[in-house]
């Protein structure tokens, strides 16, 4: 591989004391060329004015970038006693147009080019007065080429300033750009692990508690009837290879070069969720009919997480009592509901009654407020993500409601 030479570049600095070193010379050479020619006033005149107009007015440039302005005025007004004495009409002009240059090219835009603008107006009037009797009349051409050179100064410095002024914004748009794009890949990393996390914990919660129904049911009549011992081992087996399998589908994302995803759990799997729950003693008495039209998939499977999540509240905190389950199709939005009867035995309204404390925010009966827990939070999450809405309440008659209304059409950017 061929190494690139180190560029050397002089400091800015450097750059201008260079600069105005030549401009000086070159005016200091043109004025001598031609005093030998002109009828004008002497270069020695007045303490050799002459010479001392054109090495200021070319030092000066020097500190161009630091005071354009101020080296403007300087150099403009050099030029202005310098015609008005009648000095060789000589190439004194070079440091007025570098100066005029760098006014707009390192200026503020507008007022740079209103500061610009006025003095070569004026330097105009000047000149145009100075040369009314000038010898011969051919030499006027030379005013005229001063006044058009220090316009082109001013517009090529302009230009410039423009294109560098471009160039920065488009090089902040790009750094913007890139910025946005960072956050935005946060925000989905976020989102994809919040997705995540309420398909493990849907998942988890409603395996767990199943099996921990069976396994109840096993250790009671595992003695007295085996054969029910089986039947309750065979839906832990059952239960526990559901969840492993939706366990990999939700985490095989993670894993997934290619990022491909197996569906998620929908309303067409709701025969298999309540046989699952009646297995685990619940009385469900499911009430749907097929929808008119296909669901998105979103609301299908925000719905069907409600359904289990709802279900499985029951199983762990009531226990075998009669649910149910309503599913009720409208023109543009679902309605799901699960309600189920309290605990079996318990008087209506009692302590017994599914109110888990942390789960919902209404009195214990002892002036605290309990606070919401993360199985309602995540359904009410789900719901608001897709533009709905989630109701969790105690009924008056004992027992505890969950109502969802999801829209047909989501209106959020829900990752479900």
């Amino acid at each position: 591989m061929q190494r690139r030479a180190p560029s050397f570049r002089l400091p800015v600095m450097a750059q201008d004391v260079l600069l105005a070193l030549f401009i000086t010379v070159m005016q200091v050479q043109g004025i001598d060329r031609v005093a030998g020619e002109s009828v004008s006033r002497p270069l020695t005149d007045l303490g050799y004015l002459g010479y001392a107009l054109p090495i200021v007015s070319g030092l000066v440039i020097a500190v161009r970038r630091r005071w354009p302005v101020p080296v403007f005025v300087t150099t403009a007004l050099a030029s202005l006693v310098y015609y008005g004495f009648d000095f060789p009409d000589a190439p004194t002009w070079l440091g007025l147009f570098v100066a005029l240059y760098t006014l707009t090219a390192y200026g503020d835009g507008r007022r740079s080019l209103v500061t610009a603008g006025v003095g070569i107006g004026v330097l105009t009037v000047a000149w145009l007065v100075f040369a009314a009797d000038i010898e011969p009349r051919a030499a006027i051409g030379w005013v005229f080429f001063r006044i058009g050179a220090s316009v082109m100064s001013a517009a090529l410095g302009e230009s410039v300033r423009s294109r560098r002024f471009i160039a920065a914004e488009a090089q902040e748009r790009a750094e913007r750009a890139e910025h946005t794009r960072e956050e935005e890949a946060r925000s989905r990393v976020d989102a994809e692990r919040l997705r995540i996390a309420r398909e493990v914990h849907d998942t988890v919660a409603h395996a767990i508690a199943i099996i921990n129904v069976q396994a109840g049911v096993t250790a009671h009549v595992l003695d007295k009837r085996p054969e029910q011992a089986r039947e309750a081992l065979i839906a832990i087996e059952q239960t526990s290879s559901q969840a492993l399998r939706e366990m990999r589908a939700i985490l095989g994302v993670l894993r997934d070069a290619n990022d491909g995803r197996v569906p998620h759990p929908g309303l067409g799997q709701i025969d298999e969720l309540t046989a699952k729950a009646r297995d685990a003693g619940l009385d469900i008495n499911l009430e749907a009919m097929p929808p008119a039209v296909p669901l998105p998939s979103a609301v299908g499977s925000a719905a069907y997480r409600v359904l289990q999540e709802s279900i499985t509240n029951v199983i762990r905190h009531v226990g075998p009592t009669r649910v149910t389950v309503a599913l009720d199709y409208g023109i543009d939005v679902l309605e799901v509901r699960v309600s189920d009867e309290g605990r079996r035995g318990a008087p209506a309204g009692g302590p017994s009654d599914y109110r888990p404390r942390a789960q919902h925010p209404t009195s214990n009966g002892t002036g605290r407020s309990a606070e919401p827990g993360r199985g309602i939070l995540g359904m009410r999450e789900r719901c608001q993500l897709l533009g709905g809405e989630l109701t969790a309440r105690s009924l008056p008659g004992g027992g505890f409601e969950v109502k969802a209304r999801l829209p047909l059409a989501p209106t959020g950017t829900a990752h479900l």
